[in-house]
């Protein structure tokens, strides 16, 4: 059974003007998401700004979203590390905590090599009976978790089970799917290939847009997975400006500028990342009026 079909928001992590974060924006922000449809909660992710969390904050965000959720959907817990100890730390703590799965990066700067990857997946496997997704995003770590690698986790331990796809190589996943015969569950890891994802065997979306236009999200997906490619496909290229303008500079800046323009106020980031530029702000502001979302 998969942890969610669908479409599940990356949901970020609202912080007050001393950098602290934010705790009662963020349950709003939960209630807003479910709400408009939103399949399931991944937290403590990039988008979340898990880089710069201590260990403590990430273990009480989590732990925060599993009571404000309350098993209305599913939380997955961004629970990935460049030190294997430290993320089987953090995967224990959300299973502690309530998390109803783990969504764990390749380790960054390291640039393990595949055999280093197979271990790193397999000893945090073993100390865990939670679900994992996979995420594979080599333009953020130097590190590609590739197709054979992929199919070796997922035949070898039972509890991986997923990927979030989010090389933008459409032949990459077309073989990482194909390499694992029908064991996999594959998400979109970039909103600008959603349905392409779904077109090959995906069955839902991790996604950035939807912290600001969850109902839309949804939609697309459901749309697809029930058999409507052509409302799938017309809200997939309606979406495309506004996803183009969310990653004109590094997520999670464009996203966190994009709530506050619709009267979120989710704050700002952490050093060292910093507001949105003036330029590009405006192109953001202008792709979120036509696409009707303020």
């Amino acid at each position: 059974m998969a942890i969610f079909k669908g479409a599940g928001v990356a949901i970020v992590t609202p912080m007050k003007e001393n950098y602290d974060v934010n705790y009662d924006k963020l349950e709003e922000l939960i209630n807003f998401q479910i709400d408009n449809g939103t399949d399931a909660i991944i937290i403590a992710g990039t988008t979340g700004e898990s880089s710069t969390l201590s260990m403590e904050e990430h273990r009480e965000v989590i732990k925060a979203a599993v009571k404000f959720v309350n098993g209305r959907v599913p939380v997955v817990a961004g629970t990935g590390s460049n030190a294997t100890k430290t993320a089987i730390q953090l995967t224990k703590e959300a299973e502690e905590d309530g998390a109803d799965a783990a969504l764990i990066v390749t380790p960054y700067y390291n640039k393990a090599t595949q055999t280093g990857l197979i271990k790193h997946y397999s000893m945090i496997a073993d100390e865990t009976k939670l679900p994992i997704i996979l995420y594979n995003v080599p333009g953020r770590t130097g590190c590609n978790l590739l197709p054979e690698t992929v199919a070796e986790l997922v035949k070898t331990k039972s509890n991986i089970v997923g990927l979030k796809e989010a090389t933008g190589n459409m032949a990459q996943a077309s073989k990482t799917m194909s390499l694992c015969d029908g064991k996999l569950e594959m998400y979109s890891g970039e909103d600008g290939l959603v349905v392409p994802l779904l077109s090959i065997g995906g069955i839902g979306v991790i996604s950035v847009i939807s912290n600001i236009a969850p109902k839309e999200t949804h939609e697309m997906v459901t749309s697809f997975l029930n058999g409507d490619i052509e409302k799938a496909r017309a809200l997939q290229l309606k979406s495309l400006p506004v996803v183009d303008a969310l990653f004109s500079e590094v997520n999670p800046i464009p996203v966190k500028k994009a709530l506050n323009l619709m009267g979120m106020e989710v704050g700002s980031l952490r050093p060292p990342l910093c507001d949105m530029g003036e330029a590009n702000a405006k192109v953001l502001e202008k792709a979120m009026k036509e696409y009707g979302l303020i």
